[in-house]
C-alpha cells in the first residue's frame, strides 16, 4: 500500500450513498432472488458505455492518470442495519468503507451486504466513472486469487459490481490487511484502489451505528469539505501573481 495514504476518522457521503442503495435494494441481485430452484438467473451483463453518466473533470483525471494506485484518504468501516425491504421480520446489515482523493472526490467503496439468516452475502464495490466497462472489475483480498465481476449499475459517482461472498469470505476480510478493487482505465491500464481492512473486524462484530449519529457525521463532513474547498480556493488565489501596476504618466 502507498505510504502516503491517509486515514480519515469519519464517514463520507460516498459510503452513505452506497449503504443507502444497498439497504434499499436488499437482495435484489440474481444470486439472492427468490426464484424456483430449477430456474437459473441469467448472468449479469456489463453496463454499456453509453449508459454510464459522463465522468466529471476529477473522475476523468483518475481514469486517465498514469499512476496506477492513486493516493486516497479513507473513512472507517461502518455498519448500518435496517429491516429487509421484502420481510420486515428480518434485517439487512451493510458494513462499508470508502476512499477518496484529498479534494473530497469519491473514488472507491466496498460494502458487505449481509441479510439475516442467509448464508450467501454480497460484496458490492464502486469504482470511478470513466473506466472501460467492457472489461469488468476485479476484487482481491491481500494476495488471494483475484475474483472478477461485470458492472451492473452506474450512477453519477461511479459504477458498481457485485461479488458473492460467504462465511469464509468474511473470515478472510476480518483477518486481511487490504481489500483491493481493480478496473481498467482509459489508457487500458489496470488501476488499483486499495481499501484497508484494519478496522473491518471491529465494525463487523460491533453494534450497528446509530442512524442519527451517522446522519450527523455526514452533515459534519459536508461542512468540513466545503470549508476545505474554500481554503484551497483562497490559497490558489494568493499564489497567483498580482497584476502589474501600469507606470504613471
Amino acid at each position: 500500500m502507498n505510504q502516503r495514504t491517509k486515514t480519515v476518522f469519519r464517514t463520507s457521503g460516498f459510503v452513505a450513498g452506497l449503504i443507502g442503495l444497498s439497504l434499499a435494494a436488499g437482495l435484489g441481485q440474481a444470486a439472492f432472488a427468490q426464484k424456483p430452484a430449477e430456474k437459473k438467473a441469467a448472468p449479469a451483463k456489463p453496463v454499456p458505455q453509453a449508459q454510464a453518466p459522463a465522468p466529471n473533470e476529477a473522475q476523468r483525471a483518475v481514469a486517465g492518470q498514469s499512476q496506477q494506485t492513486p493516493d486516497l484518504m479513507y473513512s472507517p468501516w461502518i455498519k448500518i442495519c435496517n429491516k429487509a425491504p421484502n420481510d420486515a421480520t428480518k434485517q439487512i446489515c451493510v458494513t462499508a468503507k470508502d476512499g477518496r482523493l484529498e479534494n473530497g472526490m469519491p473514488v472507491a467503496a466496498a460494502a458487505l451486504i449481509e441479510p439475516q439468516g442467509e448464508a450467501k452475502k454480497i460484496i458490492r464495490i464502486t469504482v470511478p466513472l470513466g473506466m472501460q466497462l467492457q472489461h469488468g472489475t476485479r476484487l482481491i483480498i491481500d494476495q488471494d486469487t483475484p475474483q472478477t465481476a461485470p458492472y451492473f449499475m452506474c450512477f453519477p459517482n461511479g459504477c458498481m459490481a457485485d461479488y458473492e461472498a460467504n462465511a469464509d469470505t468474511v473470515t478472510r476480510l476480518k483477518k486481511g490487511k487490504t481489500l483491493t478493487l481493480q478496473a481498467i482505465n482509459m489508457q487500458g491500464q489496470a488501476i488499483s484502489l486499495p481499501l484497508p481492512l484494519t478496522d473491518f473486524a471491529k465494525a463487523y462484530d460491533g453494534p450497528p451505528t446509530d442512524p442519527k449519529v451517522f446522519a450527523e457525521q455526514q452533515q459534519k463532513l459536508q461542512e468540513e469539505l466545503q470549508k476545505k474547498a474554500e481554503e484551497a480556493r483562497k490559497k490558489l488565489e494568493s499564489q497567483q501573481p498580482a497584476a502589474s501596476t501600469p507606470p504613471k504618466q
